[in-house]
């Protein structure tokens, strides 16, 4: 039965749980295949560590069935133990059971749960690939409310910096799913021009497509327009670290860092900048991207 006496939990919890914790905080929700990947080598080993924390309420799931038989994958979130630790962590009021509950019946109900998972999932395969990988990192992952708090003016689905080969370059995702219409994807690049206008950072603005046909009609719709900002386009089951993002303004496919990125200026709205000096790596917040590589 759990306990909220939280002390008598400390002894079972690991590096690697203490940042998964940290991990659902900040995102919400993840699919297990995507904690898979994210921290663990063994998908039998995931498994049995996710029950095992679950049975401390550390960890809570849900899933729903699919309408041509079987089920969806479970989608993990924090359970209430999980919530009160993470509020001690990030100094927080600790939630009652009842908010929690009612947190959690929100996120699971909500009509923009398979676009969270959509955006989550953009993220693990960069995680992912940096994890095999000796010359990558995913060195920031903010959250559409991180990124919001950071930048001020703009909502991106997901704000995030990018290492290979010692360069490194941030992008802006857009995540969509065919739900709006392009005028409204397009009208979205006004206000990161406006970022840049105020000293922020110049990056590429990714937009990530549920299809080749929804990538064109976007594509068409961008070469007719005068961009002041870096725009890309990329679909969905294609692989976010290979060559395969099409500029606005050119015609051959490539990686993320080779498309034009730049932190932008040092001035109090840009939170590239500390105390006069660049800063990529936190900024008050622990980066969950760029923890220590979990064990096991």
């Amino acid at each position: 039965m759990p306990t909220y006496n939280l002390l008598p939990i400390y002894p079972h919890l690991t590096d690697r749980d203490r940042w998964l914790l940290h991990l659902l905080d900040e995102h919400q929700v993840l699919t297990t295949d995507q904690i898979h990947r994210l921290a663990f080598r063994a998908e039998r080993t995931c498994q049995i560590r996710l029950a095992e924390l679950r049975a401390l309420d550390l960890l809570d799931r849900f899933r729903f069935a699919r309408t041509d038989g079987g089920s969806h994958p479970w989608h993990w979130v924090l359970g209430l133990a999980g919530a009160r630790f993470q509020a001690a962590a990030t100094r927080r009021p600790s939630p009652t059971e009842r908010t929690h509950r009612e947190r959690l019946l929100r996120l699971s109900a909500s009509p923009t749960l398979a676009h969270l998972v959509a955006v989550n999932e953009f993220f693990v395969r960069l995680h992912h690939a940096a994890r095999t990988s000796a010359d990558t990192s995913l060195d920031r992952w903010w959250s559409e409310a991180m990124a919001a708090r950071q930048f001020l003016t703009v909502h991106p689905d997901g704000h995030g910096l990018w290492t290979t080969a010692a360069r490194t370059v941030g992008f802006f995702l857009e995540c969509d799913r065919g739900t709006e219409s392009l005028p409204r994807l397009v009208a979205k690049l006004d206000r990161y021009a406006d970022l840049v206008r105020r000293g922020g950072p110049r990056y590429p603005v990714l937009f990530w497509l549920p299809a080749p046909e929804r990538e064109a009609n976007l594509q068409h719709a961008l070469r007719r327009m005068d961009l002041p900002i870096p725009v890309a386009t990329a679909t969905h089951d294609t692989d976010p670290t290979a060559a395969v993002w099409l500029p606005a303004d050119a015609w051959r496919r490539v990686t993320l860092t080779d498309l034009p990125s730049d932190h932008g200026r040092d001035n109090p709205r840009n939170p590239n900048w500390r105390d006069g000096e660049l800063n990529l790596h936190g900024h008050g917040e622990t980066n969950p991207a760029a923890a220590a590589e979990p064990s096991g």
